[in-house]
């Protein structure tokens, strides 16, 4: 089975600068990779319950 990379770590509140004119910010970044994240083990959550079928 294909492990899930670890969930990405949220950035602390004072890596953000606050100033709204970092391209991309610290916030953006993350939850881009969040996004990835989840839909990779939403894909993994998918595949065991299919394996999972099978195997009855």
């Amino acid at each position: 089975m294909h492990d899930l990379p670890p969930e990405p770590e949220k950035p602390l509140y004072s890596d953000c600068c606050g100033g709204g004119s970092c391209c991309p910010c610290v916030w953006d970044d993350y939850y881009e990779k969040l996004a990835i994240w989840r839909e990779a083990k939403q894909a993994q959550a998918a595949k065991t319950a299919k394996n999972e079928e099978k195997a009855e």
